[in-house]
């Protein structure tokens, strides 16, 4: 199998679906946001992958702050007990903070795959040539 010529996935198509970044057939996933350890259908080792904290960034740029604005909108123009904070805030921050972490964590496993990402190195001036 290690000779065969994948077809190059697009990174947003396969982590989005969370499919391998290699064949778009094999499962990324184990569960919820755990990566499993090697794809069942290519086999490709997923030990490459380290997408760190960056669909949790992603998450609070784009769903956090609107969050953080709504909160602040009731509070000021109504003045909104706790209650209602509750049953506004809480439900539209799990619904926009959840379902996004998932793909964004497959899109950055995928992207890693495809620019061939790697952990950075220091090199000095004399080592390069």
């Amino acid at each position: 199998m290690s000779d065969r010529v994948w077809p190059e996935l697009s990174p947003f198509h396969t982590g989005v679906r969370g499919r391998c970044p290699r064949c778009g057939d094999g499962h990324l996933f184990d569960g919820f946001l755990k990566l499993r350890p090697k794809c069942e259908v290519c086999g490709l080792d997923y030990s490459f992958a380290d997408p760190a904290d960056g669909p949790a960034f992603f998450v609070m740029m784009f769903a956090c702050v609107p969050l953080v604005i709504l909160a602040l909108w009731l509070e000021v123009k109504y003045q909104a007990p706790l209650w209602v904070h509750l049953v506004v805030t809480l439900p539209f921050g799990l619904a926009t903070c959840i379902p996004p972490l998932r793909p964004l964590k497959g899109w950055l496993v995928a992207s890693q795959f495809y620019f061939k990402a790697e952990e950075g190195r220091l090199v000095r001036k004399d080592e390069l040539n």
